[in-house]
Order: structure tokens, then C-alpha cells, then sequence
């Protein structure tokens, strides 16, 4: 049988590239349409809500840790046929949760299924680009958006007919097989970019010079998933609870920032090399958050009197910070892989520890202040993670 060419091989592998990346979206974001039946589903008020939310943020740091040494040790197609399966499992299991600690743990799963997926997932982005030497990275999250977008629309749009159970159940059941069939196809061990064991690249400290900027990369990318966890998390709980927007509905804030991140991804290759990585992540920094900010001020206090109008403004604020968020984590998953002497996947699993996190972690903390204040203003903490977000760009070479 003729073997093939390392570029032959990569270019089938980007395609099958592109689909894991948009069954990961399905996947993670399968739930988002029906939190707000999950959270009363198992009697949890704002802040317990935002607590059950932190055993996601557990499950995701320990599952972006060991991913990248599996990942470095093993490769990252055969880490994935395991981990891929563990994500649709955490989100069938939430489908079903009637008690906040059975949704903990579910949440859990997810968490980990989710952030050791990705690390694999990203390994193999970047050694696609190296075969092919073309700029990807943010199309292939173009389709992680893809994804998120479909499974929201669809999640709210048979919501009234369809019960969670039955729901996320089914989107979990096509994610297993399209990531089986997927996985399959990408770069095979020989052609990822992982070492061994052995290779001194995979160990390197928790502190010190030579991982500063790898740490300052890691909070870039907490700032920018703070924000986007928060979006995902609690914008069908701002239209339902403080604007009275009703089932399915209510899903549109997501569904509106999900559109808006594919298409600021899917042109964020050529923006990165127009504007470069630093100007572009400032850039979607200080005005996402301006226009995001705004929304919420306006929309709030005038959906009492104008709900339509109302319900068209909170949506663009959700656009503006979903076209701002777009290219910022693959512009900081770029320089973390970009750092000499270390290895990608261990490299990009550390600012996935520091910043995957914010994914869960941004969204239980909004619990917490919501709580004490309302969802409106407790929004005021993504908006910040994503100005600060921006202004971190000066660590990105």
C-alpha cells in the first residue's frame, strides 16, 4: 500500500480537523439552551448554581493537566478516542440530574472530557499548521462555534416540545459517533509533534523565568473564557429573569454571540495576519467590552417598557462581544504554543490550566455576586476579564 506524504496526510487530517472541533462545540454547548430548566430541575438558587458550576472548573484543570503529558507521552489521537468519549457522557448525565450533587459530578465529567479534548484537539491544529505552513488555528475554532451555534438553536427551538432528558440524551448519542468517526482521521503519532516521555521539553516548572510569559499567555486566556463561559452560562438566565424573556426564546443572547464568534473566527486568520496577534486581541479587548457594557445597561431597565426593542439591543451586545472574544484564545493558544524550548501540548495545556478554567470559573462567581445583586450587574466581572483580557496582548510575540 503507497504511504502517503506528510502534507497529503495533514490536508485529510485539517478536514477531519474541522469536524472535531464542531462535535466539541455540540457537545459542550448542548446544554446551554435548557439550563435554566437543569438549574430549577434540581432546586438550586443563583449562588448554588454558581457553585455546582465549580466542579466543571475542578474537572477541566486536571483534565488540561494530564492531557498534555498524555497527550506528549502517547500522542494525541489515541488520548482522543478516549477523552472524546467522556465529554457527550457528562452531557447526557446533566440531561438527567434531578439532585445538585449527581449535577456536580456531571458537571465534572464534562469539565474534564471538555479541557483534555481540547488539548488534544489544539496539539493537532498546531502541528497542522506547521506541515501545511498556513495559518488555521482560528478557523478550526470557527467550527467549535459552528457547532455551539446549531446545538443552542436547536436546544431552544424544541424546547417547549421536547424534555431535557430526551434532548441532550440524543445530542450526546451523535457526538459519540461523530467523534469515532472522526478521531480516525486525524494525524496519525508520527506526524503530531509529541516526543516521548523522555523529552526534557515536556517538564517544566510551576515558576520561573522561563515560564513568566507563559503565565501571563495563561490569565490572557482566563480573561477572554471568563467572558465567554459567562455568555454561554447565564445569557438565557438574564433574558428569562430580568428582562422576562420566555422559553427558547430567552436562548437567542447565546445563539446571537455563537453566530457572531463564527464568523469572527472563521475571518480571524486573515485579521491575525492583518492586524497582528497583539493589535488584534487589544483591539477586540477594549471595544467588545464598551459594547457589551452598553447593552446590558440599556436593555435591562427597557425591556419593561419595549420589550422588542429591548430584545434586539441585548442580542447585538451579545454579538459585539462574541466578534470580540472570537480570535482572542486562538491568538493566545498560538503563543503559548510558540514558546522555544517548550512542547506545544505541554505548553498549551499549562495556559489551559490557568485559563480553561475561567470557562466554569467566571460563570460561578456571576452566581455568587448575582446573588447578593442581580445577573445584570453581576455581568460587570466578564466585561472586565475580557478588558483585561485585552490589555494582556502585550505578552503575545
Amino acid at each position: 500500500m503507497k504511504l502517503r506524504a506528510p502534507h497529503e496526510v495533514a490536508g485529510l487530517a485539517k478536514k477531519a480537523l474541522w469536524a472535531n472541533f464542531a462535535i466539541m462545540g455540540v457537545a459542550s454547548m448542548g446544554w446551554v439552551a435548557r439550563i435554566p430548566e437543569i438549574k430549577d430541575a434540581n432546586g438550586l438558587n443563583n449562588a448554588q448554581f454558581g457553585l455546582v458550576l465549580l466542579s466543571s472548573s475542578l474537572g477541566s484543570i486536571i483534565g488540561a493537566q494530564l492531557a498534555g503529558r498524555l497527550v506528549h507521552t502517547f500522542g494525541s489521537r489515541k488520548v482522543l478516542f478516549v477523552t472524546s468519549m467522556l465529554l457527550p457522557a457528562g452531557l447526557c448525565a446533566i440531561g438527567f440530574s434531578t439532585q445538585p450533587i449527581f449535577l456536580a459530578l456531571s458537571l465534572f465529567l464534562m469539565g474534564f472530557g471538555y479541557s483534555s479534548t481540547d488539548v488534544a484537539l489544539n496539539t493537532q491544529a498546531v502541528a497542522i499548521e506547521k506541515i501545511l505552513n498556513a495559518r488555521s488555528m482560528s478557523s478550526f475554532h470557527a467550527m467549535w462555534s459552528v457547532g455551539a451555534f446549531f446545538t443552542t438553536v436547536f436546544g431552544g427551538s424544541i424546547a417547549r416540545v421536547v424534555s431535557v432528558q430526551t434532548n441532550l440524551a440524543a445530542v450526546s448519542l451523535v457526538c459519540v459517533i461523530a467523534f469515532l468517526l472522526c478521531v480516525y482521521r486525524l494525524l496519525p503519532a508520527h506526524l503530531d509533534g509529541h516526543k516521548g516521555e523522555e523529552e526534557s521539553a515536556a517538564k517544566i516548572p510551576l515558576f520561573g523565568k522561563s515560564v513568566t510569559s507563559l503565565w501571563f499567555i495563561g490569565f490572557g486566556v482566563l480573561g477572554a473564557l471568563i467572558a465567554e463561559g459567562s455568555a454561554s452560562d447565564w445569557g438565557a438566565l438574564l433574558l428569562r429573569d430580568e428582562m422576562g424573556i420566555g422559553k427558547g426564546v430567552n436562548a437567542s443572547a447565546y445563539a446571537s454571540f455563537a453566530l457572531a464568534m463564527i464568523t469572527a473566527r472563521f475571518l480571524g486568520d486573515r485579521a491575525l495576519d492583518y492586524f497582528g496577534p497583539a493589535r488584534l486581541v487589544r483591539l477586540c479587548g477594549c471595544y467588545g467590552a464598551l459594547g457589551w457594557a452598553t447593552s446590558i445597561a440599556i436593555a435591562v431597565p427597557l425591556s419593561h417598557s419595549n420589550p422588542l426593542l429591548a430584545l434586539i439591543i441585548i442580542n447585538g451586545g451579545f454579538v459585539i462581544a462574541g466578534l470580540a472574544i472570537g480570535p482572542m484564545f486562538p491568538a493566545f493558544i498560538l503563543a503559548a504554543s510558540s514558546i522555544p524550548g517548550i512542547a506545544p501540548s505541554v505548553s498549551s495545556a499549562r495556559a489551559f490550566v490557568i485559563g480553561l478554567s475561567g470557562f466554569f470559573i467566571g460563570p460561578s462567581i456571576i452566581g455568587f455576586l448575582a446573588e447578593g445583586t442581580s445577573i445584570s450587574v453581576a455581568m460587570a466581572f466578564p466585561i472586565l476579564s475580557l478588558l483585561v483580557a485585552g490589555f494582556l496582548s502585550r505578552v503575545i510575540k
